[in-house]
């Protein structure tokens, strides 16, 4: 499991630019594969070997009248809530707002690790430019430039100081946990409760009514499970209507914790920039997958209507082919007991393993039906394969230029290898290094 760090402030303060320094890119892009989302506000970082997902979030200003504005202001908050570490961004060149007294409020309230970060600090040999924001009760200021990137790095080092210690998961190896994901209001609740057949959490046509991961352990056929569902139950003053672009934070964490992931998608919405958000997350992680098109009752249908749908999704997910599509309803519960056997299915896939031998035969037979391309006089050599881990399975293909290895052509052998051995619902990574011939 990874910490999370949420960065905060009112607009303009530099979040996004520090965001992308603590990430290590100039975007918030993961990867360029198509059909992954590229609008992101998380992204994984690495400091001192503690990996962890840093979040940005919109600027908060309090004293104004929008609707809008005061949806990124409960969503911020709810960032607050989901982080493990805060860090709290104001104008060095500016000064004290009456925004960041605002902010700083709100988190003086929170029982959460705190950083207040100094941006747009260039000098420091003069400490007094920096110390009015002791005012905003937080503690130590903590200069920086995002921008030129000075400091950021003791910046980290109290971030990683502040790292939970014990974030490993309780349940026994063999346990298969399940993350159920997707969109406010696409019945993720309703869907767990039919699959745990009582009512473990509260159903609501709101959007946001449900807000905690809840585990949940059941066993089915001598097999033990944990269903993680991003729903919880809280009083209805506590409901706020959250936007679209920030309902991915709930799913994060569950995602991380997760073997398999049941997204659930809305049969009437079909798929969403959000959906793909959130999807496209998991795909990153390495975690199986099964896309579940929930509210199926509620479509008008012919012979060609479950076709149709099926070829949309896979045109708008090009990078999940390999997850495997059920339609259900909650309500009827149709289909819902085949859900745990595709469940079952893709865990067994995710932790499949090959002998290198039989690897090395396919992927020579590969080479030998559609021979590697050629750059600039060199020839792409694939000498040897081997499989080094599982969740997801994961490849090391030795060749004699990496370089000169495209896409397309490691895409070609990831397909033959899929093609002889299935890998159905799970990702799989290869690993390209150099060897002498």
């Amino acid at each position: 499991m990874k910490p999370i760090v949420a960065i905060v402030g009112r607009p303009n303060v530099g979040k996004s630019t520090l965001f992308n320094r603590l990430t290590g890119g100039r975007t918030a892009i993961i990867e360029d594969t198509p059909g992954v989302t590229r609008d992101r506000l998380y992204k994984d970082a690495e400091w001192k070997g503690r990996y962890f997902t840093v979040i940005d979030t919109g600027g908060i200003e309090t004293g104004k009248e929008d609707a809008f504005l005061d949806k990124i202001k409960n969503q911020a908050q709810i960032a607050i809530e989901e982080a493990d570490v805060i860090l709290f961004v104001v104008d060095g060149k500016i000064g004290i707002t009456v925004d960041d007294q605002e902010v700083a409020q709100m988190l003086r309230k929170t029982k959460k690790d705190v950083l207040l970060v100094v941006n747009k600090i260039e000098e420091y040999h003069d400490p007094t430019i920096f110390f009015d924001f002791y005012q905003l009760g937080l503690g130590e200021p903590n200069p920086i430039s995002a921008i030129h990137g000075m400091n950021t790095g003791d910046l980290l080092d109290k971030v990683v100081e502040l790292f939970p210690e014990n974030l490993q998961e309780p349940y026994d190896p063999d346990t298969i946990k399940i993350a159920v994901v997707g969109r406010p209001n696409v019945g993720k609740s309703s869907l767990v409760n039919v699959i745990l057949g009582q009512e473990r959490v509260i159903v609501s046509d709101i959007p946001g009514t449900t807000r905690d991961a809840i585990d949940t352990p059941f066993s089915r056929n001598n097999q033990e499970y944990v269903i993680i569902d991003t729903a919880g139950m809280r009083r209805r003053s506590k409901i706020s209507d959250p936007t679209e672009r920030y309902s991915v934070i709930r799913s994060l964490r569950a995602i991380d914790r997760s073997d398999v992931v049941i997204m659930v998608l809305n049969a009437i919405d079909g798929v969403t920039e959000q959906d793909k958000k959130i999807v496209g997350y998991a795909h990153e992680q390495g975690k199986a997958c099964v896309l579940v098109i929930n509210k199926w009752d509620l479509i008008e249908k012919d012979d060609k209507t479950l076709h149709r749908f099926e070829k949309t999704v896979r045109n708008e997910l090009l990078f999940l082919q390999y997850a495997p599509i059920i339609f259900v309803s909650a309500l009827t519960k149709q289909r819902i007991p085949k859900i745990l056997e595709l469940v079952d299915f893709v865990a067994q896939q995710h932790s499949y393993r090959v002998s290198t031998s039989i690897l090395n035969q396919i992927i020579n037979e590969a080479v030998q039906l559609n021979p590697p391309p050629s750059e600039k006089g060199k020839r792409l050599k694939i000498l040897y394969a081997t499989q080094t881990g599982v969740k997801p399975p994961t490849f090391i293909i030795f060749v004699n230029e990496p370089e000169i290895l495209h896409f397309s052509y490691e895409r070609y052998l990831e397909n033959k290898i899929r093609e002889n051995f299935g890998f159905e619902g799970t990702p799989i990574r290869f690993i390209i290094k150099k060897r002498a011939e």
